[in-house]
């Protein structure tokens, strides 16, 4: 058989495409907006920290995008207006100017009177404090129409919460090293060594919870020579931090008569409870805290989302503590603020790539819609409400995002 007898005969039709003229398939550019970022001065709370530092500016404005910030922003963090100048920041001598931004960036929650400077449609990216939060504060933020993202519930593609982690590790460092200065005598407590030293018992230390927080207070507590006491009803996540301080703990799920029997033998309790959604649940009575040893020390990290002891109340970093019980309660949401330069390069490492991600994706707003872990920080929508806790703890009607997003398709 011949060479041309063995080929297959193949349709024409199939052959001659490749001559044709083809459509071009051109990619149409994404129209990408330049950010307006403000960054104001902190007037609430003691709050020393600051969103962006200097050399994060410095990034943005490289990429294009402008960033305003109100003078003295950066001082209490020791970084001065001149840095920011330097880096390219405008900077700006009244609120009302920084708030003309389409985007404003705080580390504490804005009050009335700068709720009352912004704009609809403008973005806030701050704390959500819950046990500060009035109906009042939900209120002039739908009446702005603002589009309000709360730290803390930001996700990361992980889903994970990156700004809580961050703050998580400097707040379990700082509780302790704070609780050790509580229990001396110049703190007010009764004298006691938060360490141990040959000869004398070492003082114990309960921490409640097993994430981020507990991890790092529990590595300070064990590298000063305290012995700790861990409670958490998830096992793994106890197991986890076994594993990550590489030593076998004392841990327990909380039963209600072991968690009291540590509690009133205890030198130092720390509270380390995270509600992914909502209020931290109460863990300790009131009852319980009654009969901890007079001079203990309480440190409620989760202070910030409401607490996990009954007798916490909000304190400041102008008066931190308060006596209860005899027992010294430390209730400041802000504990980083303490370390105001760390936290704020903290804060900072964490937004700076996501705005700079957002820049790339057109703009802020696409960006934060079309980011789920962006989306579930979201707590208000252009006058909705769209966080069913707080719809619920207020008795506000609240609408689910994605539910709004569509309907607005």
């Amino acid at each position: 058989m011949s060479d041309k007898e063995r080929k297959i005969p193949v349709p024409k039709i199939l052959t001659e495409g490749h001559l044709h003229p083809q459509a071009e398939m051109l990619e149409i550019p994404i129209k990408r907006e330049k950010l307006y970022i403000g960054i104001p001065r902190e007037i609430t709370l003691q709050e020393n920290r600051v969103a962006l530092i200097p050399s994060a500016v410095a990034t943005l404005t490289a990429h294009g995008h402008r960033v305003v910030i109100e003078a003295g922003a950066g001082q209490k963090a020791n970084y001065t207006d001149h840095e920011y100048a330097e880096a390219g920041a405008d900077v700006l001598y009244t609120p009302e100017q920084v708030y003309q931004a389409s985007a404003v960036i705080k580390v504490a929650p804005p009050t009335p009177e700068e709720i009352e400077m912004m704009h609809p449609n403008q973005i806030l990216i701050s704390p959500l404090q819950l046990p500060t939060l009035s109906d009042e504060y939900i209120y002039k933020l739908r009446q702005k129409r603002v589009i309000a993202l709360a730290m803390e519930y930001i996700k990361d593609n992980s889903d994970t919460f990156p700004i809580v982690r961050i703050m998580s590790e400097l707040a379990g460092i700082s509780a302790m090293l704070t609780a050790a200065e509580l229990m001396a005598n110049t703190g007010g407590g009764r004298g006691i060594l938060l360490g141990g030293i040959s000869g004398v018992p070492s003082p114990k230390v309960v921490i409640l919870g097993s994430g981020i927080v507990a991890e790092y207070a529990t590595r300070t507590a064990l590298g000063l020579g305290a012995e700790v006491r861990i409670f958490d009803n998830n096992v793994y996540k106890l197991k986890r931090l076994q594993n990550l301080v590489g030593r076998p703990l004392f841990t327990s799920a909380i039963d209600p008569y072991i968690l009291e029997q540590e509690l009133v033998t205890a030198d130092v309790a720390i509270g380390a409870m995270h509600s992914k959604t909502g209020r931290s649940p109460i863990m300790v009575g009131e009852e319980i805290v009654e009969k901890m040893k007079p001079g203990a020390v309480i440190i409620d990290v989760s202070i910030d989302q409401g607490g996990c002891f009954a007798t916490s109340e909000v304190t400041s970093l102008e008066h931190p503590t308060f006596v209860k019980h005899d027992v010294i309660h430390y209730c400041v949401p802000n504990i980083a603020s303490r370390v105001a330069r760390t936290a704020s390069m903290a804060v900072s490492n964490i937004l700076s790539p996501m705005l700079i991600r957002a820049g790339g994706a057109g703009s802020l707003e696409h960006y934060i819609l079309a980011n789920s872990g962006m989306r579930h920080g979201v707590y208000a929508y252009k006058g909705y409400l769209t966080n069913e806790y707080l719809g619920k703890r207020f008795q506000i009607k609240y609408t689910d995002l994605d539910l709004l997003l569509t309907s607005n398709l």
